[in-house]
């Protein structure tokens, strides 16, 4: 088997395809703050002072925050290399919160009563993205219609 058929290789169940759709609905309007302003965010110049000024990362790091963030979801939420993008989105998920989440312990600041967010939310997007390294893209996704069919024996 070739590397591009790991990628690829799913069954065609509906629970990756769930997976899939809701992954990328939940990070596509953070990614769409981040490049392009919606919903009340600072776009793309805005976000990179944040990042590069605020946080300290370096320039690369984050515009590739931000590419992952709006792109990454558009292509899970097609199938296309499920594997691969649902790897990238775990990873980037751990380094926003191992960067910036950590210190406020692990639940969400539903109160406001903390200085900032917990990690519950990110940890919870990680196993979602795991499930899917581990499934692929499942039913209705590209990955599964450029899968070669079973031969008949």
């Amino acid at each position: 088997m070739n590397q591009t058929s790991c990628l690829i290789k799913t069954d065609r169940s509906i629970a990756p395809l769930i997976l899939r759709l809701t992954l990328a609905l939940v990070l596509f309007p953070h990614g769409a703050q981040k490049l392009l302003g919606w919903w009340g965010g600072y776009g793309y110049g805005g976000t990179m002072q944040f990042f590069t000024q605020s946080m300290h990362i370096p320039t690369l790091f984050a515009f590739l925050a931000i590419m992952v963030e709006f792109f990454a979801p558009l292509v899970l939420a097609a199938g296309l290399l499920t594997r691969l993008a649902a790897l990238i989105m775990g990873v980037h998920m751990a380094v926003a919160m191992t960067l910036g989440h950590l210190p406020f312990g692990f639940f969400m600041n539903w109160t406001g009563q903390q200085k900032g967010e917990g990690f519950e939310f990110h940890l919870l997007y990680i196993g979602v993205a795991l499930a899917l390294v581990v499934s692929g893209g499942g039913r209705c996704s590209v990955d599964a219609a450029l899968q070669k069919p079973a031969s008949a024996a």
